[in-house]
Order: structure tokens, then C-alpha cells, then sequence
């Protein structure tokens, strides 16, 4: 059985909460889970100390008996010091500005210079 340390959703339409449970990885999102292991609320300031809540001494016996964490989580774990923090790929260049655009800013620059 493969088992995933993922996050369930709960909370009120437009006002996301989320619970961080062990779960089989075929079981549904919000459906049938082993145990609750923390939150996450997105609607606080990224700084505020109840935004991410973990229970380290049971996610540490998962991830030793071989849990895989999903995006996400990874991230919150990687910041709470439990596993390696993951690697992300860099901002994609399609989403730069083009050309025209560069030339512009360039020139609007050396005019306030």
C-alpha cells in the first residue's frame, strides 16, 4: 500500500482550510484517511505562527516507514526542518517580457537616468 502525506480540504466555500493527513494514495482527496497530522490555513499572513501546524513526532515515524509527501507539503516539511527541502525549477523564461516590452523599459529607464 502506498501512502501519501497530503492535504485534505475542509473549510466554507471561498475560505480554504486544510487538514495534513496520512492517506493511501488511491483513497479520494477529501475522502477516507489513516491520520490527521497537522493544518494548514492559506487565509492567514504567510508569517503568522498558526498558518502551518505540524505534529512532528508522528510525521517523522511516517516518513521513516516510507510516506511520500506530495508538492506542497514537501515544502511545509522541507521549512520545518523533517526532510531535505525539495528543489523547484526557476521562473520559466515564456513568461517574461518580450522584446518590444525590454527595449521599452530600457529606454524609460535612460530617460529618468
Amino acid at each position: 500500500m502506498a501512502v501519501k502525506i497530503r492535504l485534505a480540504r475542509a473549510g466554507a466555500k471561498k475560505r480554504p482550510f486544510y487538514h495534513i493527513v496520512i492517506a493511501d494514495a488511491n483513497s479520494p482527496r477529501d475522502g477516507k484517511f489513516i491520520e490527521r497530522v497537522g493544518t494548514y490555513n492559506p487565509m492567514l499572513p504567510a508569517d503568522h505562527a498558526d498558518r502551518v501546524t505540524l505534529v512532528t513526532e508522528r510525521l517523522t515515524h511516517w516518513i521513516a516507514n516510507g510516506a511520500q509527501a506530495t508538492d506542497r507539503v514537501a515544502r511545509f516539511l522541507g521549512k520545518a526542518g523533517l526532510i531535505k527541502m525539495p528543489v523547484y525549477a526557476a521562473q520559466p523564461v515564456q513568461s517574461a517580457p518580450k522584446k518590444k516590452a525590454q527595449e521599452r523599459a530600457a529606454e524609460r529607464a535612460k530617460a529618468a537616468a
